[in-house]
């Protein structure tokens, strides 16, 4: 019984750190008997090598993968970044929000989500490793394509790879602090049960190294949708840099996105929808807008997502979205009928807090009617079509009536907790299956990375090199942008930045992050978080390293962060 309980552990451990691009050998039914040896032949293999790593990599707005062990599809990767903050809040306490609320016990090493996040994101890593290792070492590979020079094919290759890992890392680092770092494809041969917690400062560098590769090589335009561009790595690049505290090398990343003439905040509407009522920001989130070539310029890396076979499922707006159809209106529940105009589907498992709500202007266009939802109208059912008409409460409703959705008061935590189903909520994600607004899916193609995110880490980088005038110069262009009235150099501090960040990407940005790189979520959290903030602790800052991992890791014991020994 020990023997084999012993052989599941390390299978697990090879599980974590082995599986990746080359995951064949997992699949009790391999469609094909594709191998290393001779996919990567060929810049066609190894392009095939690297969209298997970019559908790795979109899981993080996609359901978790393994339903029976896992807690299933229905669990957003996105949720474990955001959420538990002080702008985003659970608004239905189940699977990741029961701990973005209760934390406590929740918060522990046996917890599913946190298992299986882990797990996924070395999944990224190996699969990433796979590609570097084999395109450094192979003397056989046929580079040729794309009419260009067979080196630069192959640096950019290294450079996209590089760059998804390092993006990876960056999601340990801030979730697990020091990790086991891994630079090596993992192979059945090297099942290792020995890995060792690398410092976090060893990790950083190691991820400073992989995106300066990759800056150099990764082109500013993606050769085809939903690859990285040399913006969003410099991005990276300016992030980190404020996480080592050198504000000046940040400073000089972000100008290097900033002034690149192919990168431009939209400031005019565009594409779908441009002749109707609307506004720029809103623009950027249409089906149909989102992509570089559509007209966003704005976008620094889009996901990509499709209702076709291999399409990936993208529950962004499941997650965000209020449950509208439940609404109670005149004492009489289901009122609103699922639409596409509407967004389909939702089931608000988190939502903005009132305090992010409050953080806007009346005037500022990120809070408009057709980025942030406040109402529904009731419709006939000439004007839902080809779905049902809404249903009037009673005689004193009319088509044509409003429906105001309600923050005057806290999504607050209380013994008999049930969703605020009359929520306001984004927009962004708004999108379902055109023949079946009921569906789980929202697959339509999103901005990950945004050039306005860069000019708030050029803000912030600015304020900690003391130039507050600068700072406030650079907030007031995106200000300017959404119709919000400046801000002087006076009103700029960490603080205003983290409210501006809130206003321009929210349910965008890793907020979790954001503030654990500040130092502000223990204080903001608490503060303005009021179903789940007055539950957090320090030790919450870390989450516990998988217990599955430190029991995989056999010949070598492996530490756990503060607070779960």
């Amino acid at each position: 019984m020990k023997t084999k309980l012993l052989y599941k552990i390390a299978f697990l451990t090879a599980y974590i750190f082995m599986a990746g691009c080359s995951e064949e050998w997992l699949d009790e039914r391999p469609p094909h008997l594709i191998s290393t040896e001779s996919l990567y032949t060929s810049l066609a293999g190894f392009e095939t090598g690297l969209n298997g790593m970019y559908v790795l990599a979109r899981q993080e707005k996609e359901g978790e993968e393994d339903e029976r062990s896992y807690g299933g599809s229905n669990q957003l990767r996105y949720e474990l970044s955001a959420t538990g903050t002080d702008v985003l809040c659970a608004n239905r306490l189940d699977r990741f929000s029961n701990l973005a609320t209760y934390w406590g016990e929740i918060n522990s090493p046996e917890n599913p989500h946190l298992q299986s996040h882990f797990i996924w994101l070395y999944r990224v890593i190996n699969s990433a490793n796979t590609i570097i290792n084999n395109a450094e070492s192979r003397t056989d590979v046929d580079w040729r394509g794309y009419g260009v020079p067979e080196e630069e094919n192959k640096n950019r290759v290294i450079g996209e790879a590089k760059a998804v890992r390092a993006w990876a890392y960056r999601h340990l680092t801030f979730m697990w602090g020091d990790v086991p770092l891994s630079r090596q494809e993992s192979l059945g041969s090297t099942i290792r049960t020995d890995w060792a917690r690398t410092p976090v400062e060893e990790v950083r560098l190691q991820m400073i190294s992989d995106l300066l590769f990759a800056e150099k090589s990764v082109p500013v335009e993606p050769l085809v949708r939903g690859k990285i561009t040399k913006g969003a790595v410099q991005h990276y690049l300016a992030e980190l840099y404020l996480v080592l505290d050198k504000p000046d090398s940040a400073l000089y990343w972000a100008d290097k996105v900033i002034d690149t003439p192919q990168y431009s905040l939209i400031t005019e509407r565009f594409g779908v929808n441009s002749s109707n009522d609307g506004t720029p920001f809103a623009d950027m989130f249409l089906d149909g807008n989102a992509n570089r070539d559509q007209g966003n310029i704005e976008a620094l890396w889009v996901w990509q997502w499709g209702y076709y076979p291999g399409g990936g499922r993208n529950i962004m707006r499941r997650w965000t979205g209020s449950e509208y159809n439940k609404i109670t209106v005149g004492g009489k529940s289901g009122v609103l009928t699922y639409t596409v105009e509407r967004g389909g589907r939702p089931q608000a498992r988190f939502s903005m807090t009132k305090f992010a709500l409050d953080l806007y202007e009346s005037q500022d266009d990120r809070f408009a009617d057709n980025i942030v939802r406040k109402y529904f109208t009731l419709k006939d059912e000439s004007q839902n079509a080809p779905w049902a008409a809404d249903k009037l409460p009673d005689s004193t409703w009319h088509y044509g009536d409003t429906i105001w959705l309600n923050w005057d008061r806290e999504i607050e935590l209380s013994p008999s907790f049930q969703p605020y189903l009359d929520w306001p909520y984004s927009s962004k994600f708004d999108h379902s299956d055109p023949i079946n607004p009921t569906s789980t899916e929202s697959n339509k193609d999103a901005p990950y990375l945004r050039l306005a995110e860069t000019y708030l880490i050029k803000a912030e980088a600015e304020l900690l090199l003391g130039k507050t005038g600068s700072a406030a110069n650079t907030i007031n262009v995106l200000r300017n942008r959404a119709n919000a009235s400046d801000i002087t150099a006076g009103e700029v501090d960490i603080d205003f930045i983290l409210d501006e960040r809130s206003r321009e990407l929210i349910f965008e940005e890793h907020r979790r992050y954001t503030l654990l790189r500040t130092g502000k979520w223990l204080e903001r959290t608490r503060l303005h978080n009021k179903n789940g903030g007055q539950n957090i602790s320090e030790r919450d800052v870390l989450f516990p390293i998988p217990q599955t991992v430190i029991d995989a890791n056999l010949t070598s014991p492996m530490l756990q962060n503060p607070g779960w020994d």
